[in-house]
């Protein structure tokens, strides 16, 4: 399994690898993904959630309160709300989304799956997102996994992120490139 030592360097990613390493051991990595998973989309979701996380004012015990009551809701596992709770202790709260990242990336990796984040202009029907993982595949060498998201600013075409490479060939790119050339 190779991690991106970048990973494993920062705070996050040291919180992610511990828990990675915990739930292997456990033979949970697919639950605890989910549940992380689940606890990301409600941090994007809740402007209160996320808030909380961030509040230095609150004291480790509230803190940790609200967070497993919110774990409780969302149904996540026990390795999942402990790591929650190590978190709030530790006031690493505001840790919780970069640790969510890592710990996406470090399973990733761990089952060779890379991650290609790509956004369009409209949303891509099942046929063409196939055809895409494919092609995507047999560039890296290795399985694929896409996040798909919509940017009608984009006009047309498709951005594409795998890791730290970016393939832009949207409408928009072009256009302003265009621009640029005939400025000069």
């Amino acid at each position: 399994m190779e991690i991106s030592g970048g990973i494993t360097a920062s705070l996050s990613g040291r919180y992610a690898s511990a828990l990675f390493d915990l739930a292997n051991d456990q033979g949970n990595v697919a639950a605890v993904e989910g549940d992380l998973e689940k606890l990301g989309a409600a941090l994007h979701e809740s402007s209160d959630l996320a808030a909380l996380t961030r509040n230095p004012q609150i004291s480790r015990e509230s803190a940790a309160k609200a967070m497993d009551a919110v774990a409780a809701l969302l149904g996540l596992g026990n390795l999942a709300r402990n790591f929650i709770g190590v978190l709030a202790a530790n006031r690493r709260l505001a840790s919780l989304p970069d640790a969510i990242r890592a710990f996406a990336t470090i399973a990733a990796a761990h089952r060779g799956e890379v991650t290609a984040e790509v956004t369009s202009a409209h949303p891509l029907d099942d046929s063409q997102l196939t055809a895409l993982t494919a092609k995507l595949a047999a560039r890296e060498g290795k399985s694929i996994k896409l996040k798909t998201t919509v940017d009608p600013d984009i006009l047309g075409g498709l951005v594409v992120k795998i890791g730290s490479q970016m393939i832009d060939s949207s409408i928009r790119t072009r256009l302003n490139s265009l621009a640029q050339a005939m400025k000069a």
